[in-house]
């Protein structure tokens, strides 16, 4: 794999990094109203963990997501650049000429499709840190932790190993398949705007997009993507919040059709305010530390070669 290929792969784990500063605590609040209880609606949620948490509450399993997430990103964006720029390579014959829409599709769904493997083990790490503070409900049943201040998991690590031990490699990939459902045309619906976005306000004329194109169309891209991943993003955050005290779901489609026979079809929309509200920053982070230190990395390949 050559430097530029390379590039790719370290420009996403830089970006990768920025969104999960920039969003985590949006995001806590997202899992909280899809998989948790009583919180009614999003400023009520934010108030809740306010209150009981403190600030701290917001950013509760953010290390783990900091550390795997630019991974994740990484692979994202690399896989996606790479083979945009295979398929324009066998399509034009030049690696760097601009993709048609049709291969920005695709690479977004190839990408889409290998991030499922890192980011389903992220996601179920990240949600059982987030939801073990919450009491589980189910009819008129309700279990919380044994000693209050002593949750299920100490940390990534032990929830890893508890898991592993409970419900095996199966119980880490708890949520994939929705997981899949959710991605493979959520990066098309990422990827594919941000590229038109981009297009349109960037300056005939110009190589490249920007700052404050590439914030604008980031974040465009990350709030409809965002938006409309909201249905199965939820199937996938009740997936995986399942087991921390019960296993309610038996997989996919059982989760789809619980949480519709109990909760009716808004169900489905729970969080969708806060999941394109959070997409907006948090894409706009990402996309920025990626062109920005990918444009460092090549003018810096450039002084070093001139």
């Amino acid at each position: 794999m050559d430097s530029v290929q390379l590039q790719d792969f370290a420009a996403g784990l830089v970006g990768g990094a920025a969104s999960v500063v920039v969003g985590h605590p949006l995001d806590t609040i997202k899992t909280r109203l899809q998989a948790g209880q009583g919180y009614g609606n999003t400023l009520n949620c934010v108030l809740t963990v306010y209150r009981n948490e403190s600030v701290v509450g917001f950013f509760k399993g953010m290390s783990f997501p900091l550390a795997s997430m630019a991974v994740y990103s990484s692979v994202v964006f690399g896989v996606f650049s790479n083979t945009q720029r295979l398929l324009s390579q066998l399509r034009h014959g030049d690696p760097d000429s601009t993709p048609v829409l049709a291969d920005v599709a695709l690479a977004s769904m190839v990408a889409g499709f290998i991030s499922v493997g890192i980011g389903t083990p992220v996601d179920l790490v990240k949600i059982r840190l987030q939801m073990q503070t919450q009491p589980y409900i189910q009819a008129n049943m309700k279990l919380k932790p044994t000693v209050p201040g002593f949750p299920v998991y100490r940390g990534p690590i032990h929830c890893i190993r508890t898991v592993l031990q409970k419900e095996g490699i199966a119980g880490i990939y708890r949520g994939a398949g929705a997981m899949l459902l959710r991605d493979v045309p959520g990066y098309c619906l990422y990827f594919i705007p941000y590229t038109i976005v981009c297009g349109w306000i960037t300056p005939d004329g110009s190589i490249s997009p920007n700052p404050s194109s590439i914030w604008l169309a980031g974040g465009v891209a990350g709030a409809i993507s965002w938006g409309t991943a909201t249905p199965m993003d939820v199937v996938k955050s009740r997936l995986q919040a399942d087991g921390v005290y019960l296993s309610k779901y038996k997989g996919t489609l059982d989760c789809i059709l619980q949480s519709y026979q109990n909760e009716g079809l808004k169900v489905f929309f729970r969080g969708i305010t806060v999941n394109a509200v959070r997409g907006f920053p948090m894409c706009s982070a990402t996309f920025l530390g990626y062109e920005l230190s990918l444009k460092a990395m090549k003018r810096d390949q450039a002084e070093t070669n001139p």
